[in-house]
């Protein structure tokens, strides 16, 4: 087996660092989201890319293919990513109203915000 064979695993694995390095060391809540997105697209990718054959076609029987590719892989992909985009947009949603209530996106501005309140004795309403 080449190098070339492995690509897309060798690509799948430097998204998935990427997409982990961004959560853990990020406090912006936005960049947090985009390593999250990042993170999801090599789950993608490491689901399509065994799924195609080269030279396989669409489970479409006729005499003249023999090689077929599987369909699954791709319609369960597409269902995650529907999932990915609205968990996505939830969480845009969630980071707005977190902007609202304190002021900032930043995690360590708003857990110490969190810390003063509960200190105080107040909360937020």
């Amino acid at each position: 087996m080449s190098i070339g064979s492995h690509f897309s695993y060798a690509i799948t694995m430097f998204l998935v660092m990427a997409g982990l390095f961004i959560v853990i060391a990020r406090g912006n809540l936005i960049k947090k989201l985009v390593g999250l997105a990042i993170f999801q697209t090599s789950v993608y990718l490491l689901y399509i890319a065994p799924g195609k054959l080269i030279g396989g076609t669409a489970p479409i029987l006729s005499e003249q293919y023999t090689v077929y590719s599987n369909p699954l892989p791709h319609v369960l992909i597409l269902t995650a990513i529907v999932v990915g985009v609205a968990t996505l947009a939830l969480g845009l949603t969630l980071v707005v109203r977190i902007r609202e209530a304190y002021g900032t996106i930043e995690e360590d501005d708003v857990l110490a915000s969190d810390v003063n309140d509960d200190r105080d004795g107040g909360h937020r309403g």
